[in-house]
């Protein structure tokens, strides 16, 4: 399982960093995205992969850490998740209105068959 879970995170961050290096907002933004996930499942693995376990305490089961999940990595993860949705947000707003002010979908706006002669 953990094999599985570590080509995940590295296949998800190889495939991050890849779009992160285009030149298109929409590249950038799925980038970030694909590089937040790889975030959640590499915080949630550092909670020990474990099935069966409880990570809230019940009644009849002793209170160690043999019989319960760690719930710390769960909960940085929903915080994770909530963050990553708000960026990502903020990002595609952001985009749009590069998009709008300079009529090109290019990171850094630069039109190459306009030249440096200014706006329309």
């Amino acid at each position: 399982m953990e094999l599985a879970l570590a080509s995940a995170i590295g296949v998800l961050t190889a495939i991050g960093v890849y779009l992160l290096l285009r030149a298109r907002s929409f590249d950038v933004i799925l980038g970030m995205t694909f590089l937040s996930y790889a975030t959640n499942l590499l915080i949630f693995s550092a909670g020990r992969l474990v099935s069966g376990k409880a990570p809230v305490l019940k009644d009849g089961v002793a209170s160690d850490l043999a019989h319960y999940t760690d719930p710390l990595p769960q909960a940085l993860v929903l915080t994770a998740i909530v963050i990553a949705f708000a960026m990502t947000a903020v990002c595609i707003v952001l985009a749009i209105r590069s998009r709008s002010d300079n009529h090109s979908d290019h990171v850094d706006a630069h039109e190459p068959d306009e030249g440096h002669g200014g706006g329309a």
